[in-house]
């Protein structure tokens, strides 16, 4: 038996049967943790091998992984290309307004699950710039392929229209790589490093 079956005492069967049965919003829960899973087996492992660690998170971070190599530690936090109709979601579906010019493109959503308001009575909801390094898109909804992400830096992403510090719940996504999207994560911690290395540039001016 899996260690699942025995801590919910409930067969395989069972938990597959309850799952099939459950709402929309509880299967993009398990998709997201299964998007996780994908991350950790697909991308984190093979970097392992290369020499990369991965740091425990405490508590209800605002990211999924922490890696770190040789003086460089970067945060990562995964998300699942977003569907509608059970069909992946365009761009401009989400704001024509925002993304007039990417059609083609495919959409993401980045932001918590549950909601909250904080002291001043704004909601918790959105990321702030700055909560993590990179974004990493699972595209299984277009691919098929639970090994297919894409990678952005978490400072490239499109902030939202009524506050600046805070990251717009949804962001295009391109489905082929790009200057601001890739398909390989060691590519995107060399954006982050270079970001990093022209930052020290600037304070030391």
């Amino acid at each position: 038996m899996h260690a699942l079956e025995v801590r919910l005492g409930a067969s395989a069967e069972v938990i597959l049967e309850a799952i099939d049965r459950s709402s929309d919003l509880t299967l993009r829960g398990v998709r997201g943790v299964i998007a996780e899973a994908a991350f950790k087996e697909h991308v984190v492992v093979p970097l392992l091998a290369r020499g990369w660690r991965e740091e425990a998170i405490a508590g209800d971070s605002a990211f999924d992984f922490r890696l770190v190599s040789e003086g460089t530690s970067v945060t990562i936090q995964v998300k699942m290309q977003r569907q509608k109709n059970q069909r992946p979601m365009g761009a401009r579906e989400a704001s024509k307004r925002l993304f007039p010019d990417a059609t083609g493109m495919w959409v993401v959503e980045t932001q918590r699950t549950r909601g909250g308001v904080d002291t001043n009575g704004l909601s918790t909801r959105p990321y702030r710039f700055g909560a993590f390094d990179i974004l990493a898109v699972s595209m299984h909804p277009s691919s098929g392929d639970w090994s297919t992400f894409r990678y952005t830096l978490g400072r490239w992403l499109i902030p939202s229209p009524t506050d600046s510090s805070r990251i717009f719940k949804y962001q295009p996504v391109s489905p082929l790589p790009n200057d601001d999207w890739t398909d390989n994560l060691p590519q995107a911690i060399d954006w982050f490093r270079n970001e990093a290395q022209i930052k020290e540039i600037r304070r030391s001016l």
